[in-house]
C-alpha cells in the first residue's frame, strides 16, 4: 500500500510553518508593547511577562516529566 503524503512531508512546507510561527510570535510580542495590562502584581505589567512565564513553565513541565518518568517507569515484563 502506498503511503499518502501529508503537508509536513515536504521540507519547504515545514519551513513556511516555522516562519509563520515566528512572525506571529513577533507580532504578538509587539502588540504587547501597546496594550495596557491591569495586573494584580507589578511584574504582570512587564513587557513580555506572560510569554516568558509560559516558556519557563513549559520547560519546567518537560523537566519534571523526565524526573517523574524515572520514578514510575516499570520493567517491560512487570505485569507478566
Amino acid at each position: 500500500m502506498k503511503k499518502e503524503l501529508t503537508i509536513f512531508d515536504k521540507p519547504e512546507n515545514v519551513k513556511k510553518v516555522r516562519i509563520g510561527l515566528y512572525v506571529s510570535c513577533a507580532i504578538l510580542f509587539i502588540c504587547d508593547l501597546f496594550i495596557h495590562k491591569h495586573g494584580h502584581f507589578s511584574w504582570e505589567e512587564w513587557i513580555g511577562f506572560f510569554s516568558i512565564y509560559g516558556f519557563v513553565c513549559c520547560v519546567g513541565l518537560v523537566l519534571a516529566s523526565n524526573i517523574l518518568r524515572k520514578l514510575v517507569k516499570r520493567e517491560e515484563d512487570y505485569y507478566d
